[in-house]
């Protein structure tokens, strides 16, 4: 790989873009000598693995843990390699700051777009294997023997001609002073005992106890606490605000103003904080955008719909003379709203400056971007910096590519030099100050001969760009490549699983004054339903069967049939479902994975959805875990679900209207179908797991509604409609 320097004077952008560039897997000469190891001490063989005394095996995993299980797949793919003991295996994650130190040699820390596994399990195995060899070879060294007549089972080396035995943690500090292998061979999958299994995870006994700390449990001698207010319009500044209002009140330090925007109330508690800031009179400048409301961003966004100008994301052929010779045409208009995060952990940070050195503690989906935040809110070089990642309470992407909380906890900090503060978001504030999931509408029009087949298909999307609200530098031509997620060519990415004699896929960037962000399955989650229910109106007009239509369309996309073949097949879609209980199907391709659903819906007289049943299949390649899948597509479900049962963020002067839960409701229990979660991995790719699935849960529910009902719904969330029968 290239090593990157990282100088004093980098900028967050810069570091960003540095981090993120890393390709082509790590090498492995990464072994940093040690000082003499004291007796008892741990030891250091490399990078990734770290072996006590007792036999205790530290895997070092660079990737963040929401939830999602990562620390355990990727514990498991370096203990399949090491040959370890997997009972004695325990994790820890390496620090941003020491992987700057150390040439970035966990390379990226980034833990989203369902890349944890799938683009680190080669170098992360291959740490695995190279601490093994080194460990066998001082083995070998101490024994006067070839390493080739040495075995190794369970972290116990085993010499075959004289039977001879000794154990990892004897020989870890004699392999530390090895030098790794140049030439790191890996396991065939068909061969793996650890990883493929589904092994308990190593995080759930801390949870179950309370023992995990996540960072709004944090405390630190001397820490103070920190509530904030932000402009409640996006854009908007503060005009003024009165400290002396609040100052003797219970515990109140000290009233900061933060960037031009928000202000901070310090207090020994944060309900102290909190109220304290609840009270304290504010005049905000609301800006330019204190009257935009959801009608105006609609009307822009259908405008959008038929502007000349686009941005072309896949093409085959000539959709204008397939639509314009077709014996029939259909056509439709799709609209997915603004949704937040909604973590049930609010944004926090605990950070602790001085001239010198500036320290945060956060839960982070990216150490290295929340140390390049860091940094350039600290005034100070990243070497000075340092970022301690802690379990989180939620990501779903808001934790990812914008730090703004930990900026402010940052600049709150200064304020009060070589005092740990720490900063915690209201629930109001988590709500009305997110990075939302993009607002989009979709027209579709498919042009059909008169047997019925379609002759061509324009899908033109409206809306908001992710990137172009995140990493601006990234637009070319106008084009966001992400706003395409599902719709692209065939190839390895989020592409079509269809073909079409004639095909356009285009996008007119309309971006309103709400920030977007990455949003747990991006914009695979809208274009899914959008390509999926329009094809299943597609087979309502032709009296088509939609799993034949399905087929029909898919002869050329094997691996997208197969997963949807086997979704069917568990469903029993050929067998009629029970009395008053209908289904809908939807498939895609995202984050690496070819995923489909079958959903079994009731409608009662009165207008009440059951979601009874969701039966999902997925091909990610290799299953490292199966039970975590299983638990990740459930979850997947829970989310995808809670956005098209209720999950719509609607403006009114400018601002967010949904403040807290009440008002922006997630599923709950009686709303949950049974999940059941078909694996088919084919091997030789690595896909995603933690997001591709969600995108199938709303269509197949929405073509399993209009089964039951005769209603196509085209705009969530589903709150908002009537289901009742006609």
């Amino acid at each position: 790989m290239d090593h990157h320097t990282i100088t004093p004077t980098l900028t967050r952008r810069s570091f960003i873009a540095t981090s993120t560039a890393l390709g082509g897997g790590l090498s492995l000469g990464f072994h940093v000598p040690l000082a003499a190891q004291q007796a008892g001490t741990p030891v250091e063989v490399n990078a990734w693995v770290v072996i006590k005394p007792d036999d205790t095996v530290i895997v070092r995993i660079a990737r963040s843990e929401m939830g999602q299980g990562s620390l355990t797949g990727l514990a498991q793919l370096v203990a399949e390699e090491l040959e370890c003991d997997w009972a004695k295996v325990t994790t820890e994650y390496p620090t941003p700051g020491q992987n700057l130190a150390r040439n970035r040699v966990w390379g990226n820390f980034s833990t989203g777009g369902s890349r944890g596994v799938r683009e680190s399990h080669d170098y992360v195995r291959k740490g695995g294997a190279a601490a093994r060899m080194m460990l066998v070879q001082a083995a070998a060294d101490g024994w006067k023997v070839p390493p080739a007549e040495c075995s190794v089972a369970n972290g116990v080396i085993t010499h075959g001609p004289s039977g001879r035995k000794t154990t990892y943690g004897k020989v870890a500090a004699a392999a530390a002073r090895l030098a790794p292998p140049a030439d790191v061979p890996l396991k065939d999958p068909k061969d793996w005992k650890v990883a493929g299994r589904p092994v308990k995870r190593l995080d759930t006994l801390d949870k179950l106890t309370g023992k995990q700390v996540y960072g709004m449990d944090l405390r630190l001698p001397g820490m103070l606490n920190a509530a904030i207010k932000d402009c409640p319009v996006f854009g908007g500044k503060v005009k003024s605000f009165d400290a002396a209002a609040v100052a003797r009140r219970p515990g109140v330090k000290k009233v900061v103003a933060v960037g031009d925007s928000a202000v901070a109330v310090v207090a020994d508690t944060w309900w102290h904080a909190k109220t304290a800031l609840d009270a304290l009179p504010v005049e905000w400048d609301e800006g330019p955008n204190a009257r935009v409301s959801s009608a105006d961003i609609a009307a822009t966004l259908k405008e959008g719909l038929d502007a000349p100008q686009a941005a072309v994301g896949n093409q085959v052929g000539d959709v204008k003379a397939a639509l314009a010779g077709a014996a029939r045409t259909l056509e439709a208009v799709y609209s997915y709203p603004f949704q937040n995060h909604a973590t049930m952990e609010t944004m926090n940070a605990t950070a602790r400056w001085t001239p010198q050195r500036c320290e945060v503690w956060t839960p982070t989906q990216n150490g290295e971007a929340a140390l390049a935040a860091t940094a350039e809110a600290a005034g100070l070089p990243p070497a000075q910096c340092e970022v301690y990642k802690l379990h989180l309470g939620g990501g779903f992407g808001r934790r990812g590519a914008v730090h703004d909380w930990v900026r402010q906890a940052v600049a709150i900090a200064k304020e009060l030099p070589g005092t740990p503060v720490k900063l915690i978001w209201s629930r109001e504030e988590d709500m009305q100050h997110g990075r939302y999931h993009p607002i989009t509408m979709c027209k579709l029009r498919a042009g059909l001969d008169a047997q019925g087949n379609i002759t061509g298909l324009h899908m033109r999307i409206s809306g908001q760009s992710i990137v172009a609200g995140i990493f601006p530098q990234n637009i070319r031509d106008g084009r966001d490549p992400v706003v395409f997620q599902g719709l692209n060519p065939p190839g390895p990415e989020a592409s079509i699983g269809y073909s079409f004699p004639a095909l356009l896929v285009d996008h007119a960037m309309r971006n309103p004054h709400v920030p977007p962000g990455f949003w747990r399955g991006v914009n695979l989650n809208q274009n899914t339903i959008y390509l999926e229910c329009f094809l299943d109106e597609v087979a309502h007009a032709t009296r088509t069967d939609p799993l034949a239509l399905r087929r029909k369309l898919m002869a050329s996309h094997p691996k997208h049939l197969a997963v949807l073949n086997a979704a069917a097949e568990r469903a029993g879609w050929d067998k009629p479902a029970p009395a008053g209980v209908y289904r809908g199907l939807a498939q895609t391709m995202g984050f690496g994975s070819y995923v489909a659903a079958v959903a079994e819906v009731s409608v009662s007289d009165d207008g009440v959805l059951k979601i009874h049943r969701i039966v999902a299949a997925t091909d990610p390649g290799h299953a490292v875990n199966p039970q975590q899948i299983e638990a990740q597509v459930e979850g997947s479900f829970v989310y995808g679900l809670s956005a098209a049962l209720f999950g719509e963020c609607t403006v009114k002067d400018g601002r967010i209207e949904q403040d807290n839960f009440s008002s922006y409701p997630v599923v709950q229990m009686e709303h949950m179908p049974a999940v059941e979660t078909v694996i088919v991995p084919s091997g030789g790719f690595w896909g995603g797991v933690g997001e591709p699935t969600i995108a199938v849960a709303a269509p197949a529910v929405l073509n399993a509604i209009f089964a039951a009902t005769g209603q196509r719904i085209r705009e969530l969330p589903l709150k908002k409609h009537s289901l009742k029968k006609a």
